[in-house]
């Protein structure tokens, strides 16, 4: 199974906060910014490399293999699509990710911008 909400922690949303129309703007090319420069340096794939074993060592990826069987018995497998599944197990999947693995791969990320703090 792909991970399917490993992405949106790689988004560094959290990292601003000020939402005035100017602030999302230029937050909006410094996240560009900082995409691009984690991908270049190939950065962006041993965050994501670093989250797929994280989940797997804490058992996420088997809890959430379970809820998913438990959607589909209850809705019936004729009765769910992907975009349903998808919807109703990224909620708990969010959820299930320890603050241990969060708190690491914000750290990771905020030693990558002091690394990089040209940008």
């Amino acid at each position: 199974m792909g991970c399917i909400v490993c992405v949106p922690f790689l988004k560094l949303d959290r990292l601003f906060t000020d939402k005035t129309p100017k602030k999302m703007n230029k937050d909006a090319q410094m996240r560009a910014s900082i995409n691009q420069k984690l991908i270049e340096t190939g950065e962006r794939e041993r965050l994501k490399e670093l989250l797929r074993a994280k989940l797997i060592e804490c058992g996420w990826k088997d809890q959430l293999k379970a809820h998913c069987k438990d959607v589909i018995k209850d809705k019936g497998l004729e009765h769910v699509t992907v975009d349903d599944l998808v919807a109703e197990i990224t909620p708990k999947g969010r959820a299930l990710v320890p603050d241990s693995v969060k708190k690491e791969l914000l750290q990771r990320i905020r030693t990558f911008l002091a690394q990089h703090a040209s940008l």
